[in-house]
This record gives structure tokens, sequence and C-alpha cells, in this order.
């Protein structure tokens, strides 16, 4: 009997890519079909697809960290894969020069896509899609710091930086982990679809992947880290910072700013992607996150010491913008910060 062929998955390596999220993929998609055989049956199974690290060059070149790679093929001989993935990339979303620079690999990425091929990105990879048009009119996610300069530079893109797994485009052709570690996500999806659950559950059995059904909002930090070109916001920013739990604190940005109300919030909006009052939620439940990773006090007490009066508004507003309510967040995230505290 003739062997099932093994669908391959072409992996993008670049320059600009870290290699923990190229080979653990890379690691994942080898060990489909093949390791949990071994470990339940003391066989090792045939594996059931076919990763292959491709470039746009030949020989060993550095990526991420001064870590070396070393394509097994190029883009130019490998032909259309089955799925085309494109690990995270190091750069710095809001640089125009992006397009040009990988200019290659994108011309690539669409005519694979005009091919048939599904492509997924894992984190920043996304980035790829984005440029190359491949994503306006449809969802998608990437990682939580870069979801909002690519919602920028293209507006009609419906970015979902909540969701750590997006599958869309036409017949689901395009599929995108956010963040972090949600590159396990992706590379138990793909499995998935492409050789079915029992081998993906198989995979994640082996491996000890625990899938994040949580989505990326309990992981990204809420408030916006750089500080505005606007000297005045800039102002109002460090003044929030140390004041956020205070009464009416938008009414106090507005006296600092000295500027008209409307002029003022225009402004501020402008300068942070946020209206006052989002920022000022914003930095108080960062804060709350943090008061709840770190001590045992009760939700009332830590509404209040934010500036929330009533417990239950924060409540719920906490579980809008995070994606868990405060207990369920303590509960996951203080007992990482109390095992790592006592290593």
């Amino acid at each position: 009997m003739t062997a099932a062929r093994q669908p391959m998955i072409a992996i993008l390596a670049v320059p600009e890519t870290s290699a923990s999220v190229l080979y653990g993929m890379y690691d994942l998609f080898r060990s489909a079909g093949r390791d949990w055989n071994m470990a339940i049956g003391g066989d090792a199974g045939p594996g059931v697809v076919q990763p292959v690290v491709v470039a746009t060059r030949e020989g060993s070149f550095p990526i991420v960290n001064d870590i070396h790679v070393t394509p097994e093929t190029t883009i130019d001989r490998i032909g259309c894969p089955d799925v085309v993935v494109i690990p995270d990339l190091a750069v710095d979303p809001d640089d125009p020069r992006n397009r040009e620079r990988f200019a290659t690999e994108i011309a690539w990425l669409r005519d694979c896509h005009a091919r048939g091929a599904v492509l997924a990105s894992a984190c920043s990879g996304a980035l790829l899609f984005a440029e190359a048009g491949l994503l306006d009119g449809c969802d998608a996610t990437t990682h939580w710091a870069f979801a909002d300069a690519i919602a920028r530079r293209h507006p009609r893109i419906r970015m979902r930086p909540e969701n750590a797994l997006v599958v869309t485009g036409e017949g689901h052709r395009l599929v995108m982990a956010g963040g972090g570690t949600s590159w396990a996500d992706l590379a138990l999806y793909l499995i998935a679809r492409l050789a079915g659950v029992e081998q993906a559950m198989g995979t994640a059995r082996m491996n000890l992947v625990e899938w994040h059904a949580v989505g990326q909002q309990p992981y990204a930090r809420l408030a916006r880290s750089r500080q505005s070109g606007d000297a005045v916001v800039a102002r109002c920013q460090v003044w929030i910072a140390e004041h956020y739990q205070e009464p009416a604190p938008v009414a106090a940005m507005v006296r600092l700013s000295e500027l008209p109300e409307r002029t003022f919030k225009r402004r501020f909006r402008l300068a942070t992607g946020l209206s006052p009052l989002e920022y000022v939620h914003t930095l108080r439940l960062e804060e709350a996150k943090q008061m709840l990773e770190a001590g045992d006090e009760p939700i009332e007490a830590i509404a209040n010491a934010v500036g929330y009066e009533d417990a239950g508004f924060f409540g719920k507003l906490f579980r809008r913008k995070v994606g868990l309510a405060p207990v369920q967040y303590r509960r996951r995230f203080g007992a990482m910060r109390r095992s790592l505290s006592s290593v």
C-alpha cells in the first residue's frame, strides 16, 4: 500500500525571526503522528506533515540573538507548498520600509496564496500578510503590541488583538496566531486541519501544550507606554501616572493642560490613540492587575485603591477589558507569581 502523502509546511526563515518560534513549530510538526505513537505503543509513527525551513537565500545566516539557521531549500525551488508559515518578525511595525525590506517574501506569499496555499503567521509575522494586502476586509490578529501599529497603517483590516487565533479569508486560508507562545496553538490547529484532531491532541499531550483559551487580553499591557511627542499631553501623562486613582482625573488633566476641554480631548486622542477616560481606565486596570497578582486584598479594596467606588462596575470593566473576572485573573496569575517568587 502506498503511504499517504504528507502535506508540506514551509516555514519561512528571515534574519528577523527568532529561533524559538521557528524551531518550536518545526519540532511540533515533526512530532505529529510520530512521538505520541512511540510513547503509548513503543514504535514511532511515520509522521503526518512535512515541515521544511525555507528562505530567500542559500546557506547559513544569523537570525535573532545571533543564532544561525540553515534553510533546507529556497522559495524559488520549493514550488507551492500546502501551507506557508511566517514566524515572528523583530521589526518596528511603524517602519514604512517594511514592504520594501520584505518585497521578495511578500511577492512569494501572494503567489502561494493565489495558487491555493494556506498562509499562517505566528505573532508579529502577520505584518507580512498586511503589507501584502491579503488582510484587507478581513479579521486578523497579531502580537498585542503590534496590533495598533498595523491597524493604523492598514485601516481596512479588522484587528482582533484579544484573540489568540484567527482563521479568515477565502476558504479560511489565512490563519494567524497572537503573541508569545500562541505559536503552539497555531501549530496544533494546522496539524488538526491537515491530519485530524486526534493527531493534534496526541501532539499536545506529548508536548504538554496548553491551549490559550482566554486569548491575549490577560497577558497584554493595557496602558500605552510610549510618551507622547505633544508636550502638553506628555505633561498630563506624567501627572496621571501618579494620580490615576483620584476622583475626576480627566477634568484635572483638562485644567493642567490649560486648553479648552474639546481641544484637549482631541489632542490627547491624537497623541495616544485613546480618549483621556480610556487612558485613565487602562492605567487603573494595569495597577489592579499588579495588585491581584501580588496580594490577597479583597476585590472591593483593590477597586477602591485604583479609583473605583463601585466594585461591581470595576469587575465588569475588568472582565470586558482583560477577558477574565478579577478573581479568575488572581487565580491564574497570582499562582504564577508566587511560584516564580519562591524559586
